[in-house]
């Protein structure tokens, strides 16, 4: 196991439980910043994962989540301050 999987792994525990229990519980915005935590923590380990195994066009999955993270955010909102 190489050190950049262990940083993955400790990613993935570290960062995406937390986020996961937090956009599962409480308010509407509380859930925003837990799917928000989640996408970056996401990103983030498909980043370290195509820089352990795959080639460089693997980086294309994780630039692709962020784009469509944000749109997503974008759209909760406003779907939120209709309330």
């Amino acid at each position: 196991m190489t050190w950049l999987l262990f940083a993955a792994l400790l990613l993935l525990a570290g960062g995406l439980a937390p986020a996961l229990l937090l956009s599962a519980k409480g308010r509407p915005a509380d859930r925003l910043a837990g799917v928000q935590q989640a996408s970056a923590v996401t990103v983030l380990v498909l980043l370290v994962l195509a820089q352990v195994y795959g080639p460089s066009s693997a980086v294309i999955l994780p630039l692709a989540l962020v784009v469509l993270a944000f749109s997503g955010t974008l759209v909760f909102v406003r779907l939120l301050s209709a309330r």
